[in-house]
């Protein structure tokens, strides 16, 4: 079980949450000059990371806020959580900030 902290209401265990899939996909900026092709990976291929991974979560019994979590795909430790008009931390940073040693 992850215990998630919302930057909003703080940790909570997962159960409250709603995955959302990989963060920082920007959506294209000219949607109407792809191809099917281009569609499709713009929908369907998501990296597959081994280490921190960088996640949407939604609060959803919460404040039902979409925020990003730092996640280690190896672990499962949560890393860190923040608000999507927050850069994305890096991995050793977090890893500090968690209290762990990476």
């Amino acid at each position: 079980m992850l215990l998630i902290n919302c930057p909003w209401c703080g940790p909570r265990d997962e159960t409250e949450y709603h995955y959302g899939g990989q963060a920082h996909v920007p959506y294209p900026g000219n949607p109407a000059d792809l191809d099917d092709r281009q569609w499709a990976e713009y929908v369907f291929y998501r990296d597959n990371t081994k280490g921190p991974f960088a996640e949407r979560w939604m609060h959803g019994t919460g404040c039902r806020r979409w925020f990003n979590v730092l996640r280690d795909t190896v672990t499962n430790e949560v890393l860190a959580s923040y608000r999507l008009d927050e850069a994305r931390p890096e991995p050793q940073q977090a890893a500090a900030q968690a209290g762990g040693p990476r």
